[in-house]
C-alpha cells in the first residue's frame, strides 16, 4: 500500500528534520571550513591556501574594525542620530573574507548590511551613516570603489549584477587571460531574499548566459522573523544546480575559509567559466534591524551556541596560538577601533543637512521640463517660509 493509499502526506523531498537537523546544526559535512570555532587550522583538498601571518593579523584587523563601525552605528541610531540601522554582527568574517578576494576591478553589488565589504572596497563609513542617517541617498561614487549603492529592495540587486557582468563580457574583460583585466561581479544578498523573483529571476539569466557573477548568500538563518527551514526544504546551495551551475556551502564565520572559496568562484567568473553560488553559513548575533526585537522569535539557546563560534575570537586563538601575533599588537588594534569609533560619533553629528532642492538633482542625467516645474514650484513653496535654507 502506498502513503497516498494509506491516507498519508505523499514524501515530496526530504524531511525538514533530515535537512534542518542535527547533522545541519553546523552547516552539515559539506561546510568548508578552515579554521575552527576553537582555532584549530584544518585542511580542505579543494580550497586550501597558505596565509602569510600579515594576511591572517590583517583579517583580525578587518574584522574588529568592521564589528566597530557596526556597534557604534547601533549606538548611534539609539541616541536618536541615526534613523535606523541594519545590523552585521557575527557576519564579519563572511563579509572580510568576501571583501578582501576581490581584486581592484572587480565589482560588487550590496544589500544594506554590506558595511564589511564597503570597508574593504575603501568607503568612508561615515558616508554609510549619511544614509542612515536621512542625510543623503548614498553619497559615495559607485565607479570611484567598484562597490555599488546600498540596495533596500529585496533582492533587486542581483539582477542588476547579472546585467554588469553580461556587460563585462561584451567589453571584453573575461577570460582573457589578463589579471589585471579579467573582471567578475559579486552579488550580495540574504538568505531571505533567495526566495524572491529577482534573484531566482537573475540565476536564469546568469547560466544562461554564462555571466561572470558570484551569488554571495549570507544565510544567517533568518529573513526577518522568519526561519531558514520556512525558506527553503534542501540546503540554499544546493539550489544552484537546478540553474546549471554549481554551489558550495562555506563556514561564514570562517575568514579564511570564506577568503579561499570566494578567490577561486570569483577567479572562476573572471577566466569566462560563468556563474557560482556560495552559501555562507553564518547567524545573525544582531537584530535584522534596530527597529527588530529578535527575542521575540527565536531562541536565546541557539544564540549562546553561536556565541561559540565567533569569527573574531577563533582568529585571535589562532594567532596568539601559533605566535603570529602579540600583546602589543591586539592592544594597537583595539586603539584603532576606539580612534575609529571616535571619529564616528564626532563625524555623524557633524553631517550636514541636505539642501531641499537637492533632490531634483540626480532623478535623470538631463533635468526634464516637467522636472524643471516640479523644482520651480517647490522652490516658490518653500521661498513662503521665512528664512528659508534653499
Amino acid at each position: 500500500m502506498t502513503q497516498q493509499q494509506a491516507g498519508e502526506t505523499p514524501g515530496f523531498g526530504p524531511d525538514l528534520v533530515e535537512v534542518f537537523g542535527p547533522s545541519q546544526q553546523d552547516g552539515g559535512p559539506e561546510l568548508v571550513q578552515l579554521l575552527t570555532p576553537e582555532g584549530e587550522r584544518v585542511h580542505h583538498p579543494e580550497f586550501d591556501l597558505d596565509f602569510s601571518a600579515d594576511q591572517l593579523r590583517g583579517f583580525y584587523r578587518d574584522m574588529v574594525l568592521t564589528r566597530r563601525i557596526d556597534t557604534e552605528a547601533t549606538a548611534l541610531q539609539r541616541h536618536g542620530e541615526l534613523g535606523i540601522w541594519a545590523q552585521l554582527l557575527g557576519q564579519e568574517a563572511a563579509q572580510i573574507g568576501a571583501g578582501r578576494a576581490l581584486r581592484p576591478q572587480d565589482y560588487v553589488f550590496p544589500t544594506y548590511r554590506e558595511h564589511g565589504v564597503a570597508y574593504c572596497r575603501g568607503v568612508n563609513p561615515l558616508d554609510l551613516l549619511g544614509l542612515f542617517r536621512g542625510v543623503d541617498q548614498g553619497s559615495w561614487d559607485p565607479a570611484e570603489n567598484n562597490f555599488g549603492l546600498y540596495t533596500i529592495v529585496i533582492g533587486a540587486q542581483t539582477l542588476h549584477a547579472t546585467g554588469y557582468a553580461m556587460g563585462m563580457q561584451r567589453d571584453g574583460v573575461v577570460g582573457t587571460g589578463d589579471p589585471d583585466r579579467d573582471a567578475a561581479v559579486i552579488a550580495h544578498f540574504g538568505d531571505g531574499a533567495s526566495s524572491q523573483g529577482d534573484v531566482n529571476e537573475s540565476f536564469i539569466f546568469a547560466a544562461s548566459y554564462n555571466a561572470p557573477v558570484v551569488f554571495f548568500c549570507q544565510n544567517n538563518q533568518w529573513a526577518i522573523s522568519e526561519p531558514i527551514e520556512r525558506q527553503t526544504r534542501i540546503p540554499l546551495y544546493q539550489r544552484a544546480l537546478g540553474f546549471g551551475f554549481p554551489g558550495v556551502r562555506v563556514d561564514g564565520n570562517d575568514v579564511l575559509a570564506t577568503y579561499a572559496v570566494t578567490q577561486a568562484a570569483l577567479q572562476r567568473a573572471r577566466d569566462g567559466q560563468g556563474p557560482t553560488f556560495v552559501e555562507a553559513y553564518t547567524y545573525r548575533m544582531g537584530a535584522h534591524t534596530t527597529t527588530d526585537d529578535p527575542t521575540r522569535y527565536r531562541l536565546s539557546d541557539d544564540l549562546e551556541r553561536w556565541k561559540l563560534k565567533d569569527p573574531i575570537a577563533r582568529v585571535e586563538v589562532y594567532l596568539r596560538r601559533n605566535g603570529l601575533a602579540d600583546d602589543d599588537f591586539f592592544e594597537a588594534v583595539q586603539q584603532e577601533a576606539n580612534d575609529l569609533g571616535h571619529t564616528l560619533r564626532e563625524g555623524c553629528k557633524a553631517l550636514p543637512d541636505p539642501q531641499p532642492l537637492s533632490i531634483f538633482d540626480h532623478v535623470f542625467t538631463e533635468m526634464t521640463e516637467e522636472l524643471e516645474q516640479q523644482r520651480e514650484g517647490f522652490d516658490a513653496y518653500l521661498a513662503s517660509f521665512e528664512g528659508a535654507h534653499r
